[in-house]
């Protein structure tokens, strides 16, 4: 072997071994069959909400979770609670404060195989420009050609300072909440 193939073999192993994101799917997210919702108690009754706008940018290895990561931004203006007037009163400064904080977002920083076929997922999920670490089981599935990846994050909204003032009495609106999450992508 000549030391020009050599050379040309050895650069094509160092290549291979420092671009390992280039195994990563990025996938394209199809919104129309996509949803992030919140699920939380007002007055101990359930009530569930949607984000009608969010991009999702999942780049996703099944056969090497670990090189996986997603970016997830959310539209904070398109929350929609089904009322304009409840839509319009959650979007001002003492819950989600749309105008400061138009974007909520949340970066991966691991994820690796967890139990049951789930993933588990470590990243920072930031809310009216407070940022906390957050993790949660992720299950991901195969519908035809698409992959669906669906999960719930529990959080509290105080820690978000979601409800402030008056609204911070949790007897009105539980502090608990869950985001529900359902992204349909494909190659």
């Amino acid at each position: 072997m000549s030391i020009r193939s050599v050379l040309r073999h050895s650069s094509l192993i160092v290549l291979c071994v420092a671009l390992p994101c280039l195994a990563l799917a990025a996938l394209k997210t199809d919104s129309a069959k996509s949803s992030v919702a919140v699920v939380f108690k007002q007055l101990n009754v359930p009530v569930e909400a949607r984000f009608r706008k969010f991009n999702a940018q999942i780049d996703f290895n099944s056969a090497k979770p670990e090189a996986s990561k997603a970016n997830v931004d959310i539209d904070i203006p398109s929350f929609d609670l089904g009322d304009p007037e409840y839509n319009k009163e959650v979007l001002k400064k003492d819950w989600f404060n749309a105008a400061q904080f138009p974007k909520a977002s949340f970066v991966s920083s691991a994820i690796k195989p967890g139990t049951n076929g789930k993933l588990d997922v470590v990243g920072k999920l930031t809310i009216k420009g407070k940022s906390i670490d957050v993790s949660f089981p992720l299950t991901v599935k195969k519908e035809g050609s698409n992959q669906v990846f669906e999960g719930a994050l529990p959080i509290k909204r105080l820690a978000f300072n979601i409800g402030e003032g008056e609204w911070k009495d949790t007897s009105m609106v539980a502090d608990e909440v869950v985001i529900k999450f359902r992204v349909v992508a494909a190659q």
